[in-house]
């Protein structure tokens, strides 16, 4: 958490709020990691003045896009969260880094765990950084044969190389088992065994879970909230992850829990077996 759904999210929140604002300076730092090697100091005299040009995301990153052509790279990993304030705010326990606004709002980042970083990306750097990154799984140029032969690059268990945000990005812990789920393949199954059908039925499983995630505004189980500090919906309609012990929608046989991979992860016994 926050994945794909969150983070565009609190993308498509902050786009109309940001978009045309000027950069005042920095009102606030309390760890200095999370600017990611930069100096408090020199941060906040860096950005003074820049304007906004616009917010988009790519994989689980959101890009303030800045009128200079540099960007901010801002990863929330397990327990970051980004609102827009209207008006200047004292920092909460858990706030790392704010932004004052020209017009007197401002831009908190919060994180419990302290993992998240936010990093400022010269032009040449962001080209570079873009390119690293896997392909968007919900655009149209991610098709059928392209999931498949991205995926077939692999030869390990399903399930890690669905997280594994070279193979495509965007996809956590609660959408793959959700994507899981849906397909009714089991999380442990050999990439090699999985048969055209089932790979066609996973292709749009994940496509499914995360177009769904986006539309109830993300999935709130602990930290996650959108760009105005609301909680997302996305919690109600999980299938699997979360629900160990409650019956099964389709069959009714309890869901279960694994680690793979050193994740948590839910499924269920009946519909998605392991063969063999």
């Amino acid at each position: 958490m926050p994945e794909l759904p969150e983070v565009e999210t609190i993308v498509r929140g902050l786009q109309p709020l940001l978009a045309g604002q000027t950069i005042a300076g920095m009102a606030h730092c309390d760890w200095p990691p999370t600017l990611a090697g930069y100096d408090p100091a020199a941060f906040g005299a860096t950005l003074a003045g820049e304007p906004i040009a616009g917010v988009r995301r790519r994989a689980k990153y959101i890009l303030v896009l800045l009128g200079s052509g540099r960007a901010l790279a801002i990863h929330l990993r397990m327990t970051g969260g980004l609102t827009y304030q209207p008006q200047a705010q004292p920092p909460g326990k858990s706030t790392r880094l704010i932004l004052d606004l020209a017009g007197g709002s401002q831009l908190h980042f919060t994180d419990t765990r302290k993992f998240g970083r936010v990093r400022l990306l010269a032009p040449d750097a962001l080209g570079a950084f873009l390119e690293s990154l896997g392909p968007e799984p919900l655009l149209d140029d991610f098709t059928l044969e392209r999931f498949r032969e991205r995926l077939q690059r692999r030869r390990g268990q399903l399930k890690p190389a669905l997280l594994d945000q070279r193979v495509f990005v965007g996809l956590g812990n609660i959408y793959a088992d959700e994507a899981l789920y849906r397909s009714q393949i089991h999380p442990l199954r050999a990439i090699p065994t999985l048969t055209p059908d089932e790979t066609a039925r996973l292709y749009n499983a994940v496509r499914e879970v995360l177009a769904q995630g986006i539309a109830n505004r993300g999935t709130s189980i602990s930290d996650y909230r959108d760009a105005r500090g609301e909680p997302g919906s996305n919690q109600e309609q999980l299938l699997a992850y979360g629900q160990t012990g409650h019956p099964c929608s389709r069959c009714g046989a309890p869901i279960e829990r694994t680690v793979v991979g050193g994740r948590g992860t839910h499924f269920c016994p009946r519909c998605q077996p392991l063969p063999g």
